[in-house]
């Protein structure tokens, strides 16, 4: 065998191996907000919380690395491949303890609603897809997690995401309807190695206040000026009204007065005429001279 062609087989026997031990060498998990597995797996920082306690016992053995919860072969069958009960371990015997179902593992506050930052530490970067679930509103952390627990849909599938300061970078819109206890739930399937990694981050989710009531704004009223009234003058002085009359009114007949119904002033003309009349009788009789009273003849002479 000629010295290139020997090369050559190294070489490819170099690459070969290279290959096989990559899988190995793909790890990450959720920091913010902060998993399980970062929170209390191997190198986590919560290890001292009285759920990362409970799990490490519950574990029967040390945990794994934080960064290497994954399984091989899964292929988008996660439905399939991992049971119902172990969603947080991934069905691995190394990570078990993180199934407890309990209310207070290592949280992260939120609010329903808001856009969530999502920081997938990886520690050798390679491609794939991020879908990121969230559990339905009625979801019981004192219960095991089941996949009927998680909504149908993401909340996010992104594919080769910006890596950034050794970590994955992602946001994420949280519905508006969930609050109280919640799991977010992270798979990631590399698509240059035949590895799927799965995740648990706890939530704690706070209703969105209420919205604000509009105030309504009354525009302020002009200022009226006042005008001065000006003095009043000889012009300006009010008439007085007319007096009235206490002079008789003399109706003739046939005159019309505005106003008045005729029939009026024609009875009013006569019981004048009439009164008239019946005084000068009186006074022709006043003025007539008395007849001296005769002698009685009574027949002596």
């Amino acid at each position: 065998m000629s010295v290139r062609r020997l090369g050559a087989v190294v070489a490819a026997t170099a690459l070969v191996a290279l290959s096989a031990a990559t899988p190995a060498s793909a790890h990450g998990a959720p920091t913010k907000p902060i998993s399980r597995t970062a929170a209390c797996a191997g190198e986590g920082t919560e290890t001292g919380s009285a759920a990362c306690k409970a799990a490490k016992k519950a574990n029967g053995q040390p945990f794994g690395k934080f960064d290497n919860l994954r399984v091989a072969g899964v292929n988008g069958r996660d439905r399939q491949v991992i049971p119902d009960g172990e969603l947080c371990s991934g069905g691995l015997d190394s990570y078990r303890g993180l199934d407890l179902a309990r209310d207070d593992w290592p949280a992260t506050e939120a609010e329903a609603g808001d856009t969530l930052s999502v920081r997938y530490a990886t520690t050798i970067p390679h491609e794939g897809t991020f879908k990121i679930y969230l559990t339905k509103q009625g979801y019981d952390p004192d219960e095991p997690l089941r996949w009927d627990d998680l909504a149908t849909k993401a909340i996010l599938v992104d594919k080769d995401p910006p890596l950034t300061g050794g970590a994955y970078r992602m946001t994420a819109k949280l519905p508006k309807d969930r609050t109280g206890r919640h799991v977010l739930y992270v798979i990631w399937q590399n698509s240059s190695t035949p590895d799927t990694y799965y995740s648990c981050s706890d939530l704690d989710l706070k209703a969105p206040p209420a919205p604000k009531k509009k105030a309504v704004v009354v525009p302020k009223a002009s200022k009226v000026v006042a005008t001065p009234k000006p003095s009043p003058t000889a012009s300006d002085e009010p008439t007085p009204a007319a007096e009235t009359s206490t002079a008789p009114v003399v109706l003739t007949l046939g005159e019309e007065s505005p106003g008045e119904n005729d029939r009026f002033y024609l009875a009013g003309a006569l019981l004048v005429l009439a009164a008239a009349t019946g005084a000068f009788a009186i006074t022709r009789m006043r003025r007539r001279p008395r007849t001296q009273d005769l002698p009685r003849d009574d027949g002596i002479r």
